[in-house]
């Protein structure tokens, strides 16, 4: 099996579920096409990873995450004042965290994408400051990590919490079970 991401955030989750693959990050373009709704966005670039690192005979897990408020795909900060921005606009207010993911088997595919609502409390100038000093905000598509300093700007979430650190871990393992299922 063949995880086509270089996040650890994913490692972590699949390693940690129990399944053995070996890391082969996707190398391609991941820039949202213009008027692209964020949903399509994950979804095309999960099987664009897939297809990127597929060999014959592979089980390919890809997936793609992105943070969207109002119909806007909030990408990785390409530095701290891009950061701010995003988590000024996620302030006191709802988004949602989603993600797409392809398994590829063979000349078998499935995608699905899972979105998850996610509230963050009022955060001041200081709170704000503070995370940016930690370095999270830094790899992370929306400025942040629930999995770190983070999820203490959670009010509430309503979804799956792995979704919002980078892969739906129960949808995921379902596909998996079901290609393995059939083989």
């Amino acid at each position: 099996m063949v995880l086509a991401s270089g996040s650890p955030r994913r490692r972590e989750l699949l390693a940690g579920a129990g399944w053995e693959f070996e890391v082969r990050p996707a190398d391609i373009d991941e820039t949202p096409r213009r008027a692209e709704a964020p949903i399509d966005y994950v979804r095309r670039l999960s099987i664009e990873k897939a297809a990127a690192v597929a060999q014959p005979g592979e089980t390919v897990i890809a997936a793609d995450t992105t943070v969207e408020v109002d119909g806007t795909i909030l990408e990785k900060p390409v530095d701290d004042d891009d950061a701010r921005r995003m988590l000024e606009l996620l302030s006191g207010r709802s988004h949602h965290a989603h993600t797409g993911v392809t398994v590829v088997f063979g000349d078998d595919s499935q995608t699905i994408v899972v979105s998850t609502s996610v509230t963050f409390v009022d955060l001041t100038d200081d709170m704000i400051e503070w995370y940016l000093a930690t370095g999270e905000a830094d790899d992370k598509a929306g400025a942040y990590g629930i999995q770190g300093a983070a999820a203490g700007f959670v009010e509430r979430i309503d979804g799956s919490v792995t979704n919002v650190i980078g892969l739906p871990l129960a949808e995921t393992v379902a596909m998996l079970r079901s290609t393995t299922a059939r083989t």
